[in-house]
């Protein structure tokens, strides 16, 4: 079939595999430009692999350090008459790239909460893998049933404390206007936590600690955003920001319970950029929008990759990582750097929807927007019959 995008709202429902495979290879040959990553993990467990910052992860871990990865995603495979979902594609990319180079890779496909996925994780990882180090936690989800309760608990995107009224970018329409935002109450405030914030990644690593399948030294790091004034109303000072300062109490709590081996866990910082989940961030299309305009100007800009190609070399993996106060890996300096957040909050004040295309670099988000699904990539030929029956060769039951 012919494979055009069918965009609703901030998704867009199918995918294109060959745009998928030459997205995905585009972020391998950057890896591997920048040559091995010295010291770097060889065994690895991505929670969240198959697109945006931890499909990156997982790239930088294989083709930065020849490591060996199980990726753990949730993903919807294809049928003779529809797509499956993008990550199922990036990671038929992914395995067949890693095949090229001799690089062992499987995955499991499956909600990530559960506790029936962990056992699994950790039965092929004794199996097939050796002990870990490096544990990967990059899940982004609306909805997280508990392993013990059976309680279904449901995020919200909402400030703390009052309203917020401010501009939005409203990508279906294509205009700039006001979205408003009612305060969310203690139990939408608490239920977010229990989804986004750290307890699943605890329990991800007290049952791989338990099982005696994480080696000396290991590593795990989990993924935030703080931003600055801006986007702290409905971000960093609100339900999701809650749910991120969960997350440094999970650091430092696995920290602790590693001790014996020496392990480190660690949040890091990164950049703003256009994901599946900050697209449906009120306000943040356009504060991207913008960031990208002011970044590619003055040429600081980085995507996905390059900023986990350089959480590896500069954080993770660095004979003496910087931490901030907070004890976190931070790679998101540029972005809030004074001059950038000055400039950015200038532009802010004029943009309107005739100014769009003047002011902001919105161009440059929707294209990094349809690229999430396989879609604006250079040199793939859209008009091309695709069939989108794609395997995925090493993923296990």
């Amino acid at each position: 079939m012919v494979i055009q995008p069918k965009i609703r709202g901030f998704i867009c429902t199918n995918a294109h595999p060959t745009g998928c495979a030459a997205h995905v290879k585009q972020q391998i040959d950057y890896v591997q430009q920048r040559g091995a990553i010295a010291n770097g993990p060889k065994n690895v467990l991505v929670i969240g692999a198959s697109t945006g910052y931890g499909l990156a992860s997982r790239i930088a871990a294989a083709f930065g350090s020849g490591a060996k990865t199980l990726g753990i995603f949730f993903e919807k495979e294809p049928t003779a008459s529809k797509t499956a979902s993008a990550g199922w594609y990036n990671t038929a990319a992914f395995e067949q790239e890693a095949s090229k180079a001799g690089l062992w890779c499987k995955h499991l496909n499956g909600d990530a909460f559960t506790d029936e996925l962990k056992a699994k994780t950790i039965e092929v990882i004794q199996q097939e893998m050796g002990k870990i180090d490096l544990v990967v936690y990059s899940l982004a989800a609306p909805r997280r049933k508990d392993p013990v309760s059976g309680e279904i608990y449901s995020s919200v995107l909402k400030p703390i404390g009052k309203a917020y009224t401010e501009k939005n970018l409203n990508t279906s329409k294509r205009v700039i206007e006001e979205v408003s935002v009612e305060p969310a109450n203690d139990e939408e405030i608490f239920n977010t936590v229990k989804v986004m914030g750290g307890e699943d990644w605890e329990r991800w690593l007290d049952q791989l600690n338990a099982a005696d399948v994480l080696a000396d030294n290991c590593q795990t790091v989990a993924y935030t955003y703080i931003g600055k004034e801006l986007t702290w109303p409905i971000y960093g000072k609100a339900t999701i920001g809650k749910a991120k300062e969960d997350l440094d109490r999970a650091a430092a709590a696995l920290t602790a319970k590693l001790v014996d081996k020496k392990g480190k866990a660690y949040v890091a910082s990164l950049k703003a950029v256009v994901t599946q989940a900050s697209s449906a961030i009120p306000i943040m299309p356009l504060y991207i929008s913008l960031l990208y305009r002011v970044m590619k100007a003055e040429g600081s800009h980085e995507g996905c990759i390059e900023q986990i190609d350089g959480l590896f070399r500069q954080g993770l993996y660095a004979a003496a990582p910087v931490l901030d106060e907070g004890g976190r890996l931070r790679q998101d300096a540029k972005e809030l750097a004074d001059h950038v957040q000055a400039e950015v909050k200038a532009l802010w004040q004029q943009v309107e929807t005739d100014n769009i295309d003047t002011l902001t670099d919105y161009a440059g988000y929707h294209q990094d927007f349809l690229q999430l699904f396989g879609f604006g990539v250079a040199g793939v030929d859209y008009e091309a019959d695709v069939s989108p029956e794609v395997p995925l060769l090493q993923l296990l039951d």
